[in-house]
């Protein structure tokens, strides 16, 4: 027997002129009535039949959205007792509407997602050697297992760090000591913090024009202020730069391949900008995202190789 008392709480208005699909409609309603405590838990849901001849729509149409309630753990299915309301915490609108993560949000992909058609910085996953990959960090594990109890240096491995220091010399000719080294999670974690470290809120910072967005959207959430610098076929202009904004406390640059446009910086221009950041004490934030990955010929020397790489902090 259908309980009318419960077609009156669920007050479920299906609009066929609307643009949200009827199915769409019904399980919100559904779901508002649960969450808003005018199904009590453990009330016994209509029938798909009924609900489907008292809101005349198809019976899969309601199987649906009773799925997705499931799924939702809103709801769950008691065999011959129907489809129940779950228990619920009072607190479910309040959790569901809180901003997670709120201001990082366009700074970082959804964890785990798949990447998107021609999207830049993806290897070649079919390439990657998986099972010599899995063999070593297994042997790391194995060898590490000592040092589960004790802390670890927040900059990184020491051996990790002295291993990239050698790299570095040989593959980018940069010189510099594993202390000069931090490990993090990739580049958005390595520009955040450089950020914080120069404490460029409010402070001027040159950024490429085009540049890579990312780059772009981590200077806008610590602060500062962007003063966009043209770039051409040798790279950034550092005399429009020096023109538009003397006083900028920092620069972000991609020299190696200029993102998107793929150009390296040339000799000139890197020279132009190592001595406006010695002259003006200034910083270079050097994005080396491919700096290894050169299509022809080798890669140019780092910005952060030579005279002037002391004001140069290289991420990459």
């Amino acid at each position: 027997m259908t309980d009318l008392s419960t077609f009156d709480a669920l007050s479920i208005q299906v609009d066929r002129a609307a643009v949200a699909p009827i199915g769409d409609q019904i399980h919100a309603s559904l779901r508002q009535a649960i969450l808003g405590g005018r199904l009590a838990p453990g009330q016994r849901l209509p029938s798909g039949r009924d609900l489907a001849a008292q809101l005349g729509v198809a019976r899969g149409t309601i199987r649906v959205a009773y799925d997705r309630l499931i799924a939702e753990n809103l709801v769950f299915g008691a065999g011959p007792a129907g489809t129940r309301v779950c228990a619920r915490p009072p607190t479910i609108e309040a959790v569901d509407d809180l901003p997670i993560d709120g201001p990082l949000a366009a700074f970082n992909r959804p964890f785990s997602s798949a990447p998107r058609p021609f999207q830049m910085g993806v290897p070649a996953h079919d390439a990657f050697p998986a099972k010599l990959w899995a063999r070593m960090r297994a042997r790391a594990l194995r060898d590490d297992s000592s040092n589960d109890t004790a802390y670890a240096d927040p900059r990184g491995e020491s051996v990790l760090r002295a291993q990239i220091a050698s790299h570095l010399a040989i593959s980018r000719q940069m010189q510099c000591h594993p202390d000069q080294i931090i490990v993090t999670g990739g580049y958005r974690q390595g520009l955040l913090l450089a950020l914080t470290a120069l404490r460029a809120q409010g402070r001027k910072a040159w950024i490429e024009e085009p540049g890579y967005p990312l780059g772009r959207r981590g200077l806008e959430l610590i602060g500062a202020t962007l003063e966009p610098v043209a770039v051409d076929a040798e790279g950034l202009r550092v005399d429009d730069g020096i023109a538009r904004a003397p006083d900028a406390m920092l620069a972000l640059v991609t020299p190696g391949q200029h993102a998107p446009l793929g150009v390296t910086l040339s000799r000139a221009r890197r020279h132009a900008l190592l001595d406006w950041a010695a002259s003006s004490g200034a910083w270079i934030i050097e994005d080396d995202y491919l700096g290894e990955l050169q299509l022809d010929g080798r890669a140019a020397p780092a910005l952060a190789s030579g005279a002037g790489a002391e004001r140069v902090i290289h991420i990459g």
